[in-house]
């Protein structure tokens, strides 16, 4: 037992190293020496933990996967109606803080990646795809009269606003501010 809790903690620091390379010096500065460093330890530690660079982005993509997954849950569990558990979700998907600014750069440095990895571009596929669903299903509670279609579409629009939103973000935090997406957000939800 005690070898599996080594091996999770390890690709939990190699992990949280990998999101702190990307995010400073993104997907060109990514190397398994740049990680091995952050996280202290030797690339042949890395290797150990990750057959290669490749296992190492999607282990680090399914955490970030999981954890706005998670965010996502409380957000809307705690939402007393549909349309406050709508915003509140895609609230929590934006990138009003350095915080999750940081978390925006990385998810860019998967999307680059993805770009030139297959195996990468069908994880980003499935997991927007989800996000997707989990909007498309509270755009209907909001809207129950709505056909099926247009509240896919209205989701896949929204998706695309907050995932725009968080892209401008980490480049340009002093125009995409806090209030800057608030009030996209709210202007989006205020067409439904």
């Amino acid at each position: 037992m005690a070898r599996r809790r080594d091996l999770v903690d390890q690709q939990q620091r190699l992990s949280a190293a990998t999101w702190s390379v990307l995010a400073e010096r993104g997907l060109p500065g990514l190397t398994l020496r740049a990680v091995a460093e952050r996280a202290g330890c030797t690339t042949g530690m890395v290797l150990h933990t990750f057959a290669d660079k490749q296992a190492l982005l999607v282990h680090a993509r399914e955490l970030l996967h999981r954890r706005t997954g998670q965010r996502a849950d409380a957000a809307q569990a705690a939402a007393d109606t549909p349309r406050a558990a709508l915003r509140a979700v895609l609230w929590q998907a934006a990138s009003p803080t350095e915080e999750k600014r940081e978390e925006a750069r990385v998810w860019l440095g998967f999307l680059a990646a993805a770009l030139a990895d297959p195996v990468l571009a069908d994880l980003h596929r499935s997991y927007n795809r989800r996000f997707v669903d989990r909007v498309a299903a509270l755009v209907a509670a909001v809207c129950p009269d709505r056909p099926s279609a247009d509240c896919r579409a209205t989701a896949t629009s929204l998706v695309a606003l907050v995932e725009g939103l968080n892209a401008l973000a980490a480049v340009d935090p002093a125009t995409y501010c806090d209030q800057t997406q608030r009030a996209a957000i709210d202007a989006a939800l205020a067409q439904l």
